[in-house]
């Protein structure tokens, strides 16, 4: 499998500078007033000093609405004044058949949820920095262009991961085409490539990567030989890998500090995993989740919280600090085996989890520390169908749907909804919820929603 890195010695001098404990306590602080991840800043759809608006329309509290080149699902992190995601667009140059991929490598058509076949123009994968008080574009680098060997599910594009930031660099997972970082100003810090991925079905791809101190840790469960790999953020070198029994998984892995001792989750339809995040050594694990797992793990309350629910449903609540198989035993807090979420994650507010069932406007919410449910299976009137994963902030719940709705509720024991808004384009990315803004990423346009 080939590798490469390709270095900038300029850049990465600056990137390299070792953090003091009093800069990492600063970069705490500061990391909680951006939204550096595709969950925000503690990696379970929260966050704590937001305050978005309750209503607003297409002429109502839309500060700006700008087109967005290419097509993608990613959802935006935000970085102080900066806004950064990823697009996918189809450069126009054809590739001739003979060098265009095999058949059997591309997805299949004629089925309901077949992915697509691998197209025959070359595609440019993007990072855009934009401005987070005009929503201009600062900048536009290309991570990679190059023919797909496979195509996706036709919900999304080539750009459904998110990038993350640890407000000096931006750590980028395109899968089959490569990990990069870019510095905040769109120039290449290091480039790898761990080969072609071959994912269920032709669905596509989509794990985002995971950060934590010097490690960014990067997932690439497939149908083939699947593994995880944590790199140095500085120059993109292996520190260790493992391989891991595991098909097309689509989870972000989610990083736990018990007792100190950083670790990261990883979710499958195999095994749930919890690694060493210094030695790679397998701490936990526990039964697998359902078919197609792309939920990722949420944390909180001394537990991690891994669901899933494609032909089947499953949440489990695993107590943290636990060494070895947990399978049935009394390390598992609690569990639910109906109503749980597709495509979406959770969402973990303060004292309350919650989840939908499938992809459809029907929520649960459930006590985190017990499990007792607050309610289940509950419609959410006014909300379509959802691939978007909920986000909470000023003691209020946010549900976006595929049709441009978004609902609000309270975060409380009861289903009671607070605003029902609607926009003019499809959201299948997350929310983003920095300050007083609500960033919202539709198959067209991305918006920024604040009191005008």
């Amino acid at each position: 499998m080939m590798r490469r890195i390709v270095m900038g010695g300029l850049m990465m001098a600056a990137v390299c500078v070792m953090a003091s404990a009093g800069r990492a306590d600063d970069f705490a602080e500061t990391s909680a007033q951006n939204w550096p991840a595709w969950r925000g800043p503690h990696a379970d759809g929260v966050a704590p000093q937001g305050s978005p608006p309750l209503t607003w329309s297409e002429t109502e509290n839309v500060k700006w609405k700008v087109e967005i080149p290419g097509r993608g699902s990613s959802t935006p992190i935000i970085w102080e004044d900066r806004i950064y995601l990823l697009t996918a667009e189809a450069t126009g140059e054809v590739v001739e058949a003979a060098e265009a991929p095999e058949p059997a490598q591309q997805g299949r058509r004629g089925r309901r949820g077949i992915g697509r076949a691998a197209p025959s123009q070359i595609m440019s994968f993007d990072v855009l920095a934009l401005d987070r008080a005009s929503g201009k574009t600062i900048w536009r680098s290309s991570a990679r262009k190059e023919l797909p060997h496979e195509g996706h599910h036709p919900d999304h594009g080539y750009a459904s991961f998110s990038p993350v930031t640890d407000g000096e660099a931006l750590y980028i997972n395109y899968g089959s085409h490569g990990v990069h970082a870019f510095d905040l100003d769109g120039n290449r810090l290091w480039e790898r490539d761990f080969g072609k991925m071959k994912t269920r079905r032709g669905f596509g791809e989509g794990s985002s990567p995971a950060l934590h101190g010097d490690r960014l840790v990067v997932v690439f469960d497939h149908d083939l030989q699947s593994f995880v790999e944590v790199l140095d953020k500085k120059t993109g070198e292996t520190l260790w890998r493992r391989d891991r029994k595991e098909m097309t998984t689509w989870a972000t892995p989610l990083i736990v500090t018990p007792a100190g001792r950083a670790q990261a989750v990883l979710s499958g339809t195999a095994r749930v995993q919890s690694y060493d995040l210094d030695s790679g050594e397998v701490i936990w694990e526990d039964t697998g989740q359902t078919l197609n797992t792309i939920p990722s793990p949420v944390s909180g309350h001394g537990m991690v919280f891994v669901t899933s629910g494609f032909r089947g449903a499953a949440l489990h609540a695993i107590e943290l600090g636990n060494t070895g198989d947990l399978t049935d035993t009394d390390a598992i807090r609690w569990t639910v085996s109906k109503a749980t979420p597709y495509v979406p994650s959770p969402l973990l507010y303060n004292e309350n989890i919650y989840v939908y069932s499938g992809n459809r406007a029907i929520l649960s919410s459930y006590k985190a520390q017990s499990g007792e449910p607050n309610f289940i299976a509950q419609r959410v009137d006014g909300l379509g169908d959802v691939y978007a994963s909920p986000v909470g902030a000023s003691g209020r719940v946010y549900l976006v749907g595929r049709d441009g709705s978004t609902v609000v509720i309270d975060n409380s024991s009861e289903l009671k909804i607070l605003a029902t808004n609607q926009l003019d384009d499809g959201f299948d990315a997350s929310p983003a919820i920095v300050g007083g803004e609500l960033f919202l990423r539709g198959q067209k346009n991305l918006y920024s929603i604040a009191a005008q």
